[in-house]
């Protein structure tokens, strides 16, 4: 079960390299294009003090991060398995 959402837009290079990474180590995630969905985009410049900045992944306990590393992910996921 996927543990975060990933907010992108097709033409991100940074989402495209992290995403592939993810998936080739088998971390398994949702994904929401914000050109595409309004609240979506309304969601990442909330988080982003009114960027539309992307790669920007909301995890399941609540927290998010913008452009983060695979390593700075898997800890993350590390971190929500283990509470």
């Amino acid at each position: 079960m996927p543990s975060f959402t990933m907010y992108s837009t097709v033409w991100c290079g940074y989402c495209r390299r992290l995403k592939r990474t993810l998936n080739r180590e088998g971390v398994t995630f949702d994904e929401v294009d914000i050109e595409a969905d309004p609240e979506a985009a309304k969601l990442v410049k909330s988080i982003n003090h009114g960027n539309a900045t992307v790669p920007t992944l909301v995890f399941s306990d609540g927290s998010a991060m913008t452009n983060p590393s695979p390593a700075e992910v898997k800890s993350k996921l590390a971190e929500i398995a283990a509470a």
